[in-house]
């Protein structure tokens, strides 16, 4: 039995990219990204959101680009060398985040994962689906399908349309 239960451990690992908005860790899921680019002008839409940075033409997919930083009302947003673009595949629609580094690619187990506390945040405790901790790290897991097709992100699909 304990056999099975090592294996239904490993089965629940996680694998997440870690990126950095300010001073927290993010992580999301793996299989949600499509690509990682530098970050690039966009093009502007008229009355969008403040977070909508705009659109790109990724290989003729035109791309909704959403400063995460905006959207969590993070208080300076600055663009440079490190900032990058992750490109996502969710809910079948390609979109990009705007984030100030990627970390790198983990592995979480469930019991790496703990729930999230109630607190007031500017991130809406419920796209959080935990708090991972790795060495010291702790790692703000976020279920960004969830946090993207959320009821103030359908502007992204006005933006885009």
């Amino acid at each position: 039995m304990q056999a099975n239960e090592g294996k239904a451990a490993e089965g629940n690992s996680r694998e997440l990219l870690t990126f950095t908005l300010g001073s927290e860790e993010y992580g999301i899921d793996i299989l949600k990204v499509q690509e990682i680019r530098g970050y690039d002008a966009v093009t502007t839409i008229a009355n969008s959101p403040a977070f909508i940075k705009g659109v790109v033409n990724l290989r003729g997919i035109i791309v909704p680009i959403i400063d995460m930083r905006i959207k969590f009302n993070l208080s300076s947003v600055t663009y440079n060398e490190l900032t990058v673009v992750i490109i996502l595949n969710v809910a079948k629609r390609v979109m990009g985040i705007v984030v100030d580094g990627v970390s790198d690619v983990i592995a979480l187990t469930a019991d790496q994962i703990k729930p999230a506390p109630e607190f007031s945040s500017a991130l809406d405790a419920q796209y959080i689906t935990g708090l991972g901790t790795v060495d010291d790290r702790m790692i703000i897991v976020i279920d960004i399908e969830k946090l993207m097709t959320s009821r103030d992100m359908d502007l992204v699909e006005m933006a885009a349309a």
